[in-house]
């Protein structure tokens, strides 16, 4: 009995594990860019908590139309933040900087 031969123009592939291995530092390097960038935006709110004390937004409470008239109810609500609350932004975005640098 004569054997059948298979010529293929690819290389054999050989059963292995279902997964590729992982590459050394790719997650690291990602979840370390990942805590720069949360870092720098904790400290910048932060800051800005600090400098504004606060924001101002507008908010429509009523609304009405009478005919071609129409009558509007806008409140102006004002938010603050706590300086506790700015300053501990800025201590936990230095932490991650800090955490998750180079070496």
């Amino acid at each position: 009995m004569r054997q059948r031969v298979h010529v293929s123009p690819f290389p054999p592939v050989h059963p292995g594990p279902a997964t590729a291995p992982p590459v050394p530092g790719f997650f690291t390097d990602t979840t370390m860019g990942f805590a720069k960038i949360i870092g720098i935006l904790l400290i910048a709110a932060g800051a800005l908590g600090l400098i504004y004390g606060g924001f101002t937004y507008t908010k429509e409470t009523h609304s009405a139309k009478l005919g071609p008239v129409v009558l509007q109810v806008k409140e102006k609500e004002t938010v603050y933040v706590p300086i506790i609350l700015s300053a501990a932004a800025i201590a936990l975005g230095a932490l991650l900087l800090v955490a998750f640098r180079s070496k």
